[in-house]
């Protein structure tokens, strides 16, 4: 008898995500739509990246020109973290081989009070474009994200990217309320943003929390931890699943499980038989697990790089369900038909 499930929650990928066995490992990439593809640098020449994410008809086409490409399983909704503080009149850029930058670091109370709630007015073009990208999708999952408060937060303490974030931990261990009132603001935001998206009709949702491997485990739980879970379990009531990632959190992965996350992305420091003993041994369920190739390989060779996709592959099997990634975002130079064989060798193996 067919399936009355709609398409898009057939997918191997929400399969996966639910700890369900899809007909083959599903696989998506992080940072998927753009960079190292050349239609998207073609389509994003003379506009700025902030600027491309408030315009639909871009926002469609770039996220899009992976899934054309590659034939992955899931499409990544193009935007970026700090987007909703932007639309919310926040005066942060995207410099071009540095990162966001804020104009005024938050560093006091008056600083955290401008960090105002996202109204669904705020953005209409964020609507718009999952609009328009489900029904070009046609059944191909679209995954929606937000940037956990932390990550964000330390973009706005720090004023740019950071190496070691210490005005940011300075914060929190010297004006503890200070923080807790900027992080819980932060998770306003994210949970707006998220439910935007998802309201508009995205499949699933991922929370980045970048740089929370930055952290110790004991930092993560007092000062993050609370306002990630409150994002997580805002998102529990749209019964989509909930990924959460962030890089060099091995000895986070039990908690960040804890926060709320549905799927652990997991980087590619720890293997994924490991990462699910890990997130066991923390006294959580087992659950399923997004990664975890290293980006560096896919520039070393198909002989290098077959046996690592067996060797994941076989060690995602200790999980649920396994999402297969690379273990941070695309770089930049990959090879756009390196990753097409990737996606194409994955999806063969059952």
């Amino acid at each position: 008898m067919p399936s009355t499930l709609p398409l898009a929650d057939r997918s191997a990928y929400l399969l996966a995500a639910r700890g369900e066995r899809p007909p083959h490992t599903p696989v998506w990439f992080m940072r998927q739509a753009g960079r190292a593809l050349p239609e998207y640098r073609a389509v994003r020449e003379g506009i700025s990246m902030l600027e491309s994410c408030l315009r639909p008809e871009l926002v469609v086409e770039i996220t899009l020109q992976p899934v054309r490409r590659y034939g992955v399983d899931a499409a990544i909704f193009y935007s970026d973290i700090v987007l909703p503080l932007k639309a919310a009149g926040f005066d942060i850029e995207i410099k071009p081989g540095v990162g966001p930058v804020v104009a005024d670091p938050i560093r006091d109370a008056a600083g955290v009070a401008t960090v105002r709630p996202v109204t669904p007015a705020d953005v209409t073009f964020t609507t718009e474009s999952v609009q328009q990208l489900v029904t070009e999708l046609a059944g191909t999952p679209l995954i929606g994200f937000a940037g956990a408060p932390f990550t964000v937060a330390s973009y706005l303490v720090e004023g740019g990217p950071s190496k070691d974030y210490a005005k940011t931990k300075a914060m929190m261990h010297g004006n503890p309320e200070l923080w807790h009132a900027l992080a819980d603001r932060l998770a306003d935001v994210a949970i707006a943003y998220l439910s935007v998206q998802v309201e508009a009709g995205a499949s699933a949702i991922q929370l980045f929390d970048s740089w929370a491997g930055g952290l110790s485990p004991r930092d993560y739980e007092r000062f993050v931890l609370p306002h990630s879970a409150k994002v997580l379990d805002a998102m529990k009531a749209y019964d989509v699943p909930r990924v959460h990632f962030g890089v060099n959190t091995g000895e986070l992965l039990g908690l960040m499980s804890a926060a709320g996350a549905d799927v652990v992305g997991v980087d590619w420091r720890v293997p994924l038989d490991e990462a699910v003993r890990r997130i066991t041994a923390a006294g959580g369920a087992p659950k399923p697990v997004q990664g975890n190739l290293d980006p560096a390989l896919l520039f070393a060779g198909w002989d290098a790089i077959e046996p690592e996709l067996d060797r994941i592959l076989e060690e995602g099997k200790a999980a649920p369900g396994h999402i297969f990634n690379l273990g941070h975002g695309v770089p930049p130079n990959a090879d756009p038909d390196v990753l097409t064989r990737v996606v194409k060798y994955v999806q063969s193996k059952k």
